[in-house]
């Protein structure tokens, strides 16, 4: 028998989401993530995935997969630390280090747990982190993790950052500080203020932590958002994933080697966590490679990404102001934007409607990832299907 009260919890919190467009159902897939879906036995052009390269479905890397499972099987059967640490997993970390330009990397299971990891690991209770309002929420629980004093800045506001920066430290009670900020902001699509971060904490001497997960693979020839201000080696910490532009599963940390030496010492789930697979390393591997040799995807994602917000912006939608692929369409109204996300569906698109708590509330969207893989052909049909629902809905002319 049930927990009266637990029930009770349950029932009337799914309603309220329900009734305010909060709630948020999952639709399994029957088809790989590619530019095309099949939820339900129906075909739709998928603008929801992170696959901006669309290396979750390159063959080549599937070849790389397979090969290792049949060599190393399909675990890693341990954590790093005891015999879990295959030779993979070092060709790989060697790989992303030179990628990223640094002296060395550590690859954890996930990018979420690169935030829990490499945070607490390195600040505690003495410390304070300066934090972006719109980090990830893997940075704010990584954060809270820490028990280090968070001081939050408004969104890419250097005034407000270079203020509360020189008021922790002329405090005096802090034994490090740091400034923390996605490299790429996932809602907006928009960049960090990276130069002027830098100058700032070197001003006051901060730690400078970027968590480039949607800028990996995208800016930078690919390298992210550190090499696309040139400031390879002035950034302490470069956090990445493996699961995104990547198209694999994993995350990682790239700097300075004494500070991967002590992740792999100190960070919790490097050390208690089973480490990735071999496939997925393999994997991994083969996309960093290809990344390395050729930017021609890159160049055909930023193609397709220009020409879809271009589309949207020439039929009236609110697209923000974003510097990146991430096209959000900004309609304000949660159920709106429910109600939106549905009729795209049911006219052969899929894209999420983003709500509150991911956004602030009243800015609900509609956030749009294109892909290298996606033909023109498909983003007319969706920047068609767009129109009719927009006008449908008349959230346009």
């Amino acid at each position: 028998m049930s927990c009266r009260q637990l029930s009770q919890f349950l029932s009337e919190n799914l309603g309220d989401l329900k009734t305010k467009g909060l709630y948020n159902v999952i639709d399994p897939l029957q088809s790989a993530n590619g530019p095309t879906i099949i939820i339900k036995g129906r075909e739709l052009i998928n603008l929801s995935s992170n696959n901006y390269l669309g290396l979750a479905t390159d063959s080549r890397l599937k070849q790389s997969a397979v090969e290792a499972i049949q060599k190393y099987g399909v675990g890693a059967g341990a954590v790093r630390t005891i015999n879990g640490t295959f030779e993979l997993h070092l060709e790989l970390e060697e790989k992303l280090a030179k990628f990223k330009r640094t002296e060395a990397a550590v690859a954890y299971q996930s990018g979420f747990n690169c935030n829990m990891a490499a945070i607490s690991a390195v600040m505690d209770k003495n410390d304070a982190i300066l934090s972006d309002e719109l980090n990830h929420a893997s940075i704010i629980d990584g954060c809270r993790l820490s028990k280090a004093k968070i001081i939050a800045y408004k969104h890419s506001d250097m005034d407000d950052l270079r203020m509360k920066a020189e008021q922790a430290r002329n405090l005096g009670a802090y034994n490090k500080i740091m400034v923390i900020t996605d490299g790429v902001f996932s809602m907006d699509g928009d960049i960090a203020s990276l130069p002027e971060i830098v100058d700032i904490a070197e001003e006051f001497d901060l730690i400078t932590y970027v968590d480039d997960a949607h800028g990996s693979g995208v800016l930078g020839e690919g390298a992210g958002t550190v090499k696309h201000f040139g400031l390879s080696g002035k950034v302490d910490f470069q956090i990445g994933t493996l699961s995104k532009a990547i198209g694999v599963v994993g995350g990682y940390v790239a700097g300075k080697q004494e500070l991967i030496d002590w992740l792999k010492a100190r960070s919790r789930p490097f050390l208690f966590s089973t480490s990735l697979s071999p496939a997925d390393v393999a994997a991994s591997i083969k996309a960093i490679d290809l990344l390395s040799n050729s930017t021609e995807q890159i160049r055909q994602l930023w193609e397709n990404a220009d020409y879809l917000k271009a589309g949207l912006k020439k039929l009236g939608f609110d697209i923000g102001n974003s510097q990146t692929p991430i096209t959000p369409c900004i309609l304000g109204d949660e159920i709106i934007t429910q109600e939106f996300s549905r009729q795209l569906n049911a006219e052969g698109v899929y894209a999420k409607a983003i709500v509150f708590p991911t956004v602030p509330r009243g800015t609900g969207r509609i956030r749009n990832m294109p892909s290298a893989s996606h033909t023109y052909q498909m983003l007319d049909t969706a920047i068609a299907v767009y129109a009719k629902v927009g006008r449908n809905l008349r959230v346009i002319h």
